[in-house]
């Protein structure tokens, strides 16, 4: 599983190379939905100020 650091700045990206509808939450920071996320790691490579991290 994944998690969205304090080091998100909620520009979108991993939201937007995310392949599942709903697995990114748009917050402040953004959070990731243990639910939905089926745990690709896309967004993890995307995310430019690297605060997506595997719990």
């Amino acid at each position: 599983m994944f998690k969205i650091t304090m080091e998100c700045d909620s520009c979108g990206q991993c939201k937007e190379c995310c392949p599942v509808d709903g697995a990114i939450i748009e917050d402040k920071p953004y959070k990731i939905s243990a639910e939905h996320c089926a745990e690709c790691g896309a967004c993890v490579d995307e995310c430019p100020k690297q605060a997506i991290v595997e719990e």
